[in-house]
């Protein structure tokens, strides 16, 4: 049995080496650290756009080049030779996905296509994919299982659910094992503090209600109070990133065993969410300061309520959250934000 009390998969750990393409970034830095704690061989692919070079582990290999660079993909796949990948090399700004949706399809979309024609040539046979609940668009039930409809609303849902579908075509024709993970709202940090979320800009409430905290910002926006929700405002389904990164590579494991198929898709979520305002009262009680709340309009396009449904993940990989709950998310995030007071 694992420390959740769920049955363990097929596996306990998967097979290295294993190439990380955003494995420099806020949920692919943790999932390293996840791999070389559990003795897997491990090689980043990520060009430093938004990932920090501080977040890689001494010993880990980082091929600083985007997954879109062909030839330094095929340079990386012939030295390491890895067995899989896991692939969170992304954009991943909504609003800007509207404003600038060429860059979008072209970094998200193209460089993926790019990506897998390397992993064909060097008949890498196995991916874990860092897909989204925005390939679901607006919520018809709530809560959200797999089995929703996927109508994305945004071009960075677009190019998230144009990727599943390519990773289920080259599955049939090629045969890829490939997982979509479909994150809810990934949070927090290492429970050491070493590494956390740290973006630029920063549009995530956790750290950003955490910047006032800090004195680094004057106040939290609440963007809308009107929400047909117990408070008004707006819940989502917050999952530790630590809980994240430990779902991949049971992923990982379940494909490389070949008892998952070639296709699997599954929520990342807790079942359960908070509102805005519960999220700014809890960080309050955890700081110790006052944290000054803005209400301000409504953003177009904010649904009242995400929360992840389903068991598939519980069933299939054998995996549900162990750091689930505000709190303790909260807790582990600040001590990062304590420990780098700006960021990497």
């Amino acid at each position: 049995m694992t420390q959740s009390g769920l049955p363990k998969g097929p596996e306990e750990h998967p097979q290295g080496p294993v190439l990380v393409a955003g494995g420099a970034g806020y949920i692919g830095s943790h999932t390293v650290r996840e791999l070389v704690s559990r003795g897997i061989e491990v090689v980043i692919l990520d060009d430093l756009s938004t990932g920090h070079r501080e977040s890689v582990p001494e010993g880990v290999p980082l091929v600083e080049a985007s997954i879109g660079d062909r030839a330094a993909v095929r340079e990386a796949l012939a030295q390491y030779r890895p067995k899989a990948v896991i692939h969170f090399a992304a954009k991943c700004y909504v609003g800007v996905s509207v404003t600038d949706p060429a860059t979008y399809y072209e970094e998200n979309v193209i460089h993926t296509w790019s990506l897998l024609e390397e992993l064909r040539a060097a008949e890498v046979k196995t991916i874990v994919f860092s897909s989204t609940c925005a390939t679901y668009g607006d919520p018809v039930t709530v809560p959200m299982t797999e089995d929703h409809q996927q109508v994305p609303i945004n071009p960075y849902g677009h190019t998230k659910l144009h990727i599943e579908h390519m990773l289920g075509d080259y599955g049939r024709a090629y045969g890829l094992r490939a997982a979509a993970l479909r994150y809810f709202n990934a949070a927090g940090a290492a429970t050491d503090g070493s590494v956390g979320e740290d973006h630029d800009p920063e549009t995530h409430l956790i750290p950003l209600v955490l910047q006032v905290a800090q004195g680094r910002r004057e106040s939290i926006s609440i963007f809308g109070e009107d929400y047909p929700t117990r408070d008004g405002s707006c819940i989502r389904d917050y999952i530790h990133v630590e809980d994240l990164a430990d779902a991949h590579l049971r992923a990982l494991a379940l494909l490389q065993s070949g008892e998952a198929g070639h296709q699997l898709r599954c929520n990342l979520g807790t079942g359960s969410g908070y509102s805005v305002k519960e999220v700014i009262e809890a960080a309050r009680t955890i700081t110790g300061h006052p944290i000054p709340a803005v209400v301000a309009p409504r953003r177009e396009g904010d649904p009242p309520e995400l929360v992840s449904g389903g068991t598939r993940a519980k069933d299939v990989l054998g995996w549900a959250p162990r750091k689930a709950g505000l709190e303790r998310i909260l807790e582990d995030a600040w001590r990062f934000h304590q420990g780098h007071p700006r960021g990497y």
